[in-house]
């Protein structure tokens, strides 16, 4: 049913909710953006403190540092304990981030991990072969696992800095690469760059492994008994000869990520309940494993790691693994040397050949079945960000050279994080004078974007506001008694009024644990339906939340004109409640479970419920259907 309802009224500016709200992926975001800077910072302190007083920067981070439990000890230089042991917690985010995307990301759609894959072990090859032909018969050629890997920080950093233009799904594909990157260099670490073997060790690694899986398998929740085995296998491996810091991946991967169901939300809600009536100490820790369990461990540990990492341990690393003497001496031996021109090429050019080659070669020999999710000239501002080395390059440089060849390969790992910088604005820039349709084209490409919203939008049974054949519609899942559905409506109709190729689609999502009242609303709407006057009953719903019982709905009825003694009779023989259930199914099936929730043209939309959010999504939804064939 189409009906074009009442105009929809301007808002007056943002809410105060939505401008404080803050989506899960915008905190990341900033907190990727904000990273980058934090670690810069830490990378040129590192610098300054290693000409100003070279000896105590050397001796700080050589100082040793033991542990001991009974009779087992270990023993370390400071410096061993961040690139092993911090920078484990490190890789154990990285681990928890590649799993999310794999549980409900962009690659939980199988087919499309082959090209990020294709195009993340040609990333690798590429430069090592750059590598290799620089220090062909050298020595030096043994460091050639310094120029493989991506620094995840440093890239989406980068990603960030250049702007709105670049779409979401450049992101998706740096992080996915820089995934595949992580995983073969920590290999590489394992097996090329760590000490002699110890098979029992190795054994005892592999099956704490398997213990920490099997703990997960049966659903123990208890993080004090992952952080008991991760510690074990740390040791075990760093006994075994193996670089512990793999350790960090390994567990990160175990923990699944999912959307946190109704049934469990509900669940929490009643726990809260027993608390409010009896509030003893014992159902306050109901209610708070009760709450846990409502959402995926995997986004809990997230929340709770990445800004450590991000803030304090990628920092420390850079300041303990940064420093070098920036002498005349040193410069002018690093411009003819063999390890810093192979780094600095490897990065610059190979880098960026080598994603954006094995990518148009993919896309070529599959028939164009598979296609990077962004356009061309995103792409390769993707491989220009993914030329930035940083963590697990400084750490195999660590392992591979000494000296004054240690020197040179930070050096070129340094050198290589700022040309990448500089040719990713480049190419930004170059792209953005381009004729706008031609623009968008090479940004977005022709990629299917995954579609999260399981029931299609249907003129004939959906309620829509606006055109039929707008390019861009948007779908709320809403509670007619949510204060937060109430608040984003504002941000929803001056949408509607600014944008005029928007249709907008409400379902209906009554939270009854919460809101007591919302089902029947939800009813009452339907019986206006019926009379085909929807979106009229729909307004004075949301402009009065606080005034929905049965007495208040009938009111309403009233003041619409409506057949009064025939709502009454849809409302109390409940003929509105197959469809409001059909909608909460529809719910269930694309993963929501709070309102409200929005879907752009069939994708699920993360971001703030503001003007400026909402916009930039139809934005692009909109250029998108434009590019379509």
């Amino acid at each position: 049913m189409v009906s074009a309802g009442p105009t929809p009224r301007a808002s007056r500016g943002l809410t105060g909710w939505s401008r404080d709200a803050r989506s899960p992926l915008r905190d990341f975001l900033r907190t990727e953006t904000g990273s980058a800077a934090v670690l810069v910072t830490a990378a040129l302190a590192a610098l300054a403190w290693a000409n100003v007083t070279p000896a105590g920067y050397e001796a700080l981070w050589r100082t040793e540092l033991s542990v001991r439990l009974g009779s087992y000890g270990v023993s370390l230089e400071l410096r061993e304990w961040v690139n092993s042991g911090l920078m484990a917690l490190f890789f154990f985010v990285v681990g928890l981030e590649a799993r999310r995307e794999f549980d409900m990301g962009e690659l939980r759609e199988r087919r499309r991990t082959a090209l990020p894959l294709i195009a993340g072990l040609s990333g690798l090859l590429v430069p090592v072969c750059v590598y290799l032909a620089v220090n062909a018969g050298e020595p030096s050629a043994a460091g050639w696992g310094v120029a493989m890997s991506t620094d995840t920080a440093f890239a989406l950093g980068m990603l960030a800095l250049m702007g709105r233009r670049m779409p979401p799904g450049l992101r998706v594909f740096i992080l996915s690469i820089s995934v595949v990157d992580d995983f073969v260099a920590l290999a590489v670490v394992a097996v090329v760059y760590s000490g002699r073997l110890s098979v029992p060790a190795l054994m005892s690694a592999l099956t704490l492994f398997a213990l920490a899986l099997l703990v997960h398998a049966v659903g123990v929740r208890r993080g004090a008994v992952y952080a008991l085995l991760a510690a074990a296998l740390w040791a075990a491996l760093l006994e075994s000869g193996i670089d512990p810091v793999v350790t960090g991946l390994a567990m990160g991967l175990i923990f699944a990520a999912y959307p946190a169901a109704r049934g469990e939300l509900e669940r929490a809600s009643d726990l809260f309940r027993f608390f409010r009536e009896q509030p003893t100490p014992e159902l306050e820790m109901t209610v708070r494993r009760g709450l846990a369990s409502a959402v995926s461990p995997n986004e809990r540990l997230q929340r709770l790691y990445h800004p450590w990492t991000s803030f304090v341990i990628a920092p420390l690393f850079a300041l303990a693994n940064a420093g070098i003497e920036l002498g005349s001496e040193q410069l002018s031996r690093a411009l003819t040397s063999t390890v810093t021109l192979g780094v600095l090429l490897a990065f610059v050019i190979g880098k960026p050949l080598g994603i954006l080659g094995a990518s148009a070669l993919t896309t070529l020999l599959s028939g164009r079945r598979l296609r990077p999710p962004a356009g061309w000239g995103a792409v390769a501002v993707g491989g220009a960000l993914a030329g930035a080395p940083f963590t697990v390059s400084l750490l195999i440089a660590t392992f591979a050279f000494e000296g004054d060849r240690l020197a040179e390969a930070k050096l070129g790992v340094l050198g290589a994080v700022l040309c990448s910088l500089l040719l990713g604005r480049l190419l930004t820039g170059v792209l953005g004078l381009l004729p706008k349709p031609l623009r968008l084209r090479v940004l977005l490409g022709r990629a299917d974007p995954l579609v999260d919203l399981a029931v299609p939008v249907d003129p004939e049974r959906d309620h829509v506001r606006g055109s039929p054949t707008a390019p861009v519609t948007l779908v709320e899942y809403g509670d007619f008694e949510c204060p937060y559905c109430g608040q984003a409506e504002a941000v929803v109709r001056e949408l509607l009024r600014d944008a005029g190729d928007v249709r907008y689609v409400w379902r209906h999502l009554p939270l009854d644990d919460v809101h007591p009242h919302a089902r029947t609303a939800a009813e009452a709407a339907e019986a206006a339906a019926e009379q085909n006057r929807f979106w009229d009953m729909h307004d004075l719903l949301m402009e009065h939340q606080g005034a929905l019982r049965a007495t208040d709905l009938v009111r309403y009825a009233e003041a619409l004109g409506l057949d009064v003694e025939r709502f009454r009779r849809d409302l109390r023989k409940r003929r509105g409640a197959a469809r409001v259930a059909e909608d909460v199914d529809s719910a269930d099936l694309s993963g929501v479970s709070g309102t409200p929730s929005f879907f752009v043209n069939g994708r699920r939309y993360h971001g703030a419920y503001d003007v400026v959010g909402l916009k930039a999504a139809v934005k692009e939804a909109r250029a998108r259907a434009f590019l379509a064939p």
